[in-house]
């Protein structure tokens, strides 16, 4: 370590031991002398993109008409109480909703392509473009949005992007309705013809992101002994304190303090699950837990921690998998997931439902409050991050793509307003949508993305 007090830090300065490598978060030392943080560091936006699968209940005819997705007034005064929006009304200020949007890139082209539309959808969400119908290696659909941005504005970071998900996704060959698996497995695609794959194991994103051994025989050493990865770099850290003032030491304590809690989660749920008692993920691996509720707060936890470190900007999230007979118990429901979805129009069934949609949607305040938690140059994380959270499916009981879910959080660097719903014409591709925020990421060159027919505004009219 060859900081010294009064110096410039450099952005990216690790802690290294034995098999360890711990990026640290921004610190007010990493700020040139004589400037102020808020300004110190060039910083472009954070982005995560959230897919939720079988579309919503609100995007039903009936659920429509009660708004269960979207409210019923656009503008800033709307109300959330009837909607599965409902658990983001006290964040409303970062919350941008967009609603009627359409994804016809997912719906069958031709006629062998009718009923395949869940084996196809999730590499439309963020694409919006029309997957190539095969169950081979010459799989096709588009570059999608979260790897155009990366493209541009991770590839300085130690990890340009890091793909996530819930489910597991690790089928080969062919599904259903002669489409690959790899369709429905990934929503992230470098190019048109590569598919990227995501990762369900916790503990699979700790060691990445945290340099958790650099050889398995390592890694196996360290889980042996139980211990956390910071106790491989204690002297790391007790000469880099000596050097701090008191405000660094503190965000420092508190940061490492978050990857040790982390980390010691991650090694319960393991020792939970290589018990030997019958598990109710069968199957799963032993990082993965098996509760939702934990699993999804563990993934964002590790996304909030990888952004505070600057390991990398870029995220995609797929929570499920199209077709998940997944049961959620702290939902208030014990329908399983994708039978939910075909609610065949009864009233009923699309309200119980709309309870699993209003569920997910709950998992993302948590998310928000780690964010927000994370302060970085005089602003916190959360207004520097841009959100994307939607389905590329409306009605999962028509498999429907007309007016599907969409919403947007976050501050996005100062380039969502927030507070808002936003009503698209009938008709509008949300890739209209998609090509805008891409616009406020900063990637301005790009005239058309998907099936897109213009840049739509996310601002609403005076």
């Amino acid at each position: 370590m060859n900081f010294i007090t009064g110096t410039q830090m450099e952005r990216r300065t690790f802690l290294k031991g034995m098999g360890a490598s711990v990026a640290l978060p921004f610190l007010d030392a990493m700020v040139p002398a004589g400037r102020m943080a808020s300004g110190a560091v060039g910083d472009p936006t954070r982005l995560v993109a959230i897919e939720l699968v079988h579309g919503a209940a609100g995007c039903s005819e009936w659920g429509s008409g009660q708004n269960l997705w979207a409210p019923a007034d656009v503008g800033r005064d709307f109300d959330l109480a009837p909607s599965s929006l409902q658990p983001l009304d006290e964040w409303r200020d970062w919350l941008t909703i967009v609603s009627n949007t359409d994804v016809r890139m997912a719906e069958a082209f031709e006629a062998n392509e009718i009923g395949g539309d869940h084996f196809r959808s999730s590499a439309v969400f963020l694409t919006q473009s029309h997957p190539k119908q095969t169950r081979g290696s010459d799989v096709y659909a588009g570059t999608s949005m979260d790897q155009i941005y990366a493209n541009r504005f991770g590839q300085d970071t130690p990890i340009p992007s890091m793909q996530l998900c819930i489910e597991p996704v690790d089928q080969s060959g062919g599904c259903a309705y002669g489409y690959s698996c790899v369709y429905t497995d990934t929503i992230s695609w470098a190019s048109p013809s590569e598919p990227l794959p995501m990762i369900r194991d916790p503990r699979v994103v700790f060691n990445m992101l945290f340099g958790a051994g650099s050889t398995s025989e390592d890694r196996a050493a360290r889980l042996r002994t139980n211990s956390s990865i910071l106790d491989w770099i204690t002297g790391e850290i007790a000469h880099l304190k000596r050097a701090l003032g008191p405000n660094d030491t503190h965000r420092l304590e508190r940061y490492l303090d978050n990857v040790r809690e982390i980390e010691r989660r991650i090694q319960a749920v393991e020792a939970q699950n290589s018990t030997g008692e019958e598990r109710d993920l069968p199957g799963a691996p032993a990082g993965v837990p098996d509760s939702f509720d934990e699993h999804m707060r563990l993934m964002f936890d590790l996304q909030a921690l990888a952004f505070a470190s600057d390991m990398t900007r870029v995220f995609s999230f797929k929570t499920s998998r199209d077709a998940s007979g997944r049961v959620y118990p702290e939902s208030g429901t014990d329908s399983p997931f994708h039978p939910a979805s075909h609610h065949g129009g009864n009233e009923e069934a699309i309200l119980d439902f709309a309870v699993i949609n209003k569920y997910h949607v709950g998992m993302l305040p948590y998310f928000l409050e780690r964010l927000q938690s994370l302060d970085e140059g005089g602003t916190d994380l959360l207004e520097k991050t841009m959100i994307v959270f939607g389905s590329p499916m409306a009605d999962g009981n028509l498999h429907n793509h007309r007016r599907c879910p969409l919403i947007i959080l976050g501050g996005g660097n100062g380039q969502l307003e927030g507070n808002l719903h936003l009503k698209a014409p009938d008709g509008t591709p949300m890739a209209n949508v998609m090509l805008a925020l891409m616009h406020k990421l900063g990637i301005d060159d790009i005239g058309s993305f998907g099936d897109s027919t213009s840049d739509f505004s996310l601002t609403f009219p005076q």
